[in-house]
């Protein structure tokens, strides 16, 4: 591999790296850290930050809510947001007065963009709701909402710029 001029990982010439206590780094799923920022309606756990692995740009853990619940009104400031939903059916409402709405299963992510106002909904009356969360930044940032929802929102079916809709 032809060297150009700047420094590699691999390159002999840079400091050695304590790989064993600077790499990867597992975390059981039963070791969660509740202790982070949340939102009524909700249980969040964090599996990766700044202080569990010193990970700087990326956050992520669990969610879980409850058969038939629904989380309080909230944002997450700058951040961005992919929910992978592991079991049950997310509802998810946003918008300025929640005028918005989607539904996701088992298998789908959901992006939530920086600022929108959102709830989370869990779409079954007998199954709790498991999701995965990841955000762009390791700051557990949420900022709880005072918002009263319009009575019926609006379906909306995402289709993205690349696929059509389906005939």
């Amino acid at each position: 591999m032809p060297h150009d001029g700047q420094e590699h990982p691999h390159d002999h010439s840079t400091p050695e790296v304590d790989w064993k206590h600077n790499g990867v780094r597992v975390i059981p799923g039963d070791q969660l850290d509740t202790n982070t920022a949340q939102t009524p309606g909700m249980n969040r756990a964090a599996a990766i930050n700044f202080a569990r692995v010193g990970a700087q740009k990326i956050w992520a853990g669990t969610v879980h809510i409850h058969a038939n619940a629904k989380t309080g009104v909230h944002h997450h400031g700058a951040l961005e947001s992919v929910i992978y939903v592991i079991k049950g059916r997310a509802r998810m409402r946003w918008g300025n007065k929640l005028e918005f709405v989607a539904e996701a299963k088992a298998g789908d992510f959901i992006f939530v963009p920086p600022y929108v106002p959102h709830q989370e909904i869990n779409a079954s009356t007998d199954e709790t709701l498991e999701c995965v969360l990841v955000r762009s930044d390791n700051e557990a940032v949420v900022v709880n909402l005072d918002i009263e929802p319009i009575e019926k929102p609006e379906t909306v079916l995402w289709i993205d710029p690349i696929h059509k809709a389906a005939p």
